[in-house]
């Protein structure tokens, strides 16, 4: 299998094996941005599958071949939001995106109610960094907002979670079980 810029040029080529290897890639970051941000497994699949086909069609608009990822993950972000327009959702948090630090049904609800809480501009940022695996700057650039702005969310984020419902020992509990 080749770079990614080499897929690109041949997928541009119309060389549509280059295309699915492409996707091939990125598939499971795909799926699990899709799953952070939707609420159940067809409208994920119904986003992957639209973003993947928008793809393969706007394929020639991508200018720098080798941000052929940040491209890809942005029309699924696009995909997945008018989704959730349509349907006027809130985003949840599947339990396979929950750290697996014990098997605690109460842990995983308390993490999914303060990653609800926070706004959509600060879980977005936090999706894109810690399941895409975007840096500041990339996000800056796929967001098209001041790397000073992504960094600021970021930061926020983690402090508005940290305070409100973590301490030092994991989640902070209101009553013992």
């Amino acid at each position: 299998m080749g770079t990614i810029k080499a897929l690109v040029k041949k997928a541009k080529k119309g060389d549509g094996e280059a295309f699915v290897s492409l996707v091939k890639q990125y598939e499971d970051v795909l799926y699990r941005t899709a799953s952070r941000l939707l609420n159940n497994e067809e409208d994920v699949a119904d986003a992957m599958q639209d973003a993947i086909i928008s793809a393969y069609e706007k394929l020639h608009t991508l200018k720098t071949d080798e941000y052929f990822n940040t491209w890809i993950y942005k029309i699924l972000i696009n995909k997945c939001n008018s989704l959730l327009k349509k349907k006027e959702k809130v985003l949840t948090i599947d339990d396979h995106l929950l750290p697996q630090r014990r098997n605690d049904d109460f842990q995983k609800v308390e993490l999914e109610d303060a990653l609800n809480s926070l706004g959509d501009k600060y879980k977005l940022v936090l999706t894109l960094y810690y399941i895409v695996g975007l840096n500041c700057k990339e996000i800056s650039e796929f967001l098209k907002e001041p790397e000073g702005t992504v960094k600021s969310r970021l930061s926020r984020a983690k402090a508005i979670l940290r305070c409100n419902y973590y301490n030092e020992g994991g989640l902070r509990y209101e009553k013992q079980l």
